[in-house]
């Protein structure tokens, strides 16, 4: 892995289902994200994916790459563009840093109305001997549109 290395495209469907149970497994139960009529009420089109959602996607996209001897050190993202049920969330993501084995990737995560993600993760590059993702503390954080996590080995 090393600076420039682009990650190619990852395209998902989102659809109401993944809205859906993807904000019930995390414990989100704002009703913005599995209640149409209460989501339009707010001033919303439709039900969205929530932020938990989208940084674990994040996650997924680059370890999908990396492979598994890789553990998540950081994510760090934004939120755009809602993501809607029946668009497409377009994947893309390029190393930006590798410095003392850890190396920072750019990400994005576009749908039809624009950005819907934006950020960086970082993975450590060597191997490890602990589980790929395990994390110290909570998954993650999230202060307004901005969702943070940090992680190491145990």
């Amino acid at each position: 892995m090393k600076a420039g290395d682009e990650i190619p495209v990852w395209e998902l469907p989102i659809t109401p289902t993944l809205v859906v149970s993807t904000a019930i497994a995390t414990r989100d139960f704002q009703d913005v994200h599995h209640d149409r009529d209460r989501a339009q009420a707010a001033g919303s089109k439709d039900i969205f994916m929530n932020i938990l959602t989208s940084t674990a996607l994040c996650e997924r996209y680059v370890t999908d790459w990396a492979g598994p001897d890789v553990q998540i050190k950081g994510i760090a993202i934004r939120l755009g563009a809602p993501a809607y049920p029946y668009d497409t969330l377009s994947f893309s993501g390029e190393v930006s840093d590798v410095t003392d084995g850890i190396a920072t990737i750019d990400v994005r995560g576009e749908v039809s109305l624009g950005a819907h993600v934006t950020g960086t993760v970082k993975v450590s590059t060597g191997s490890t001997t602990g589980d790929r993702a395990s994390t110290t503390g909570d998954r993650a954080s999230t202060t307004g549109y901005r969702a943070s996590t940090t992680g190491g080995a145990r």
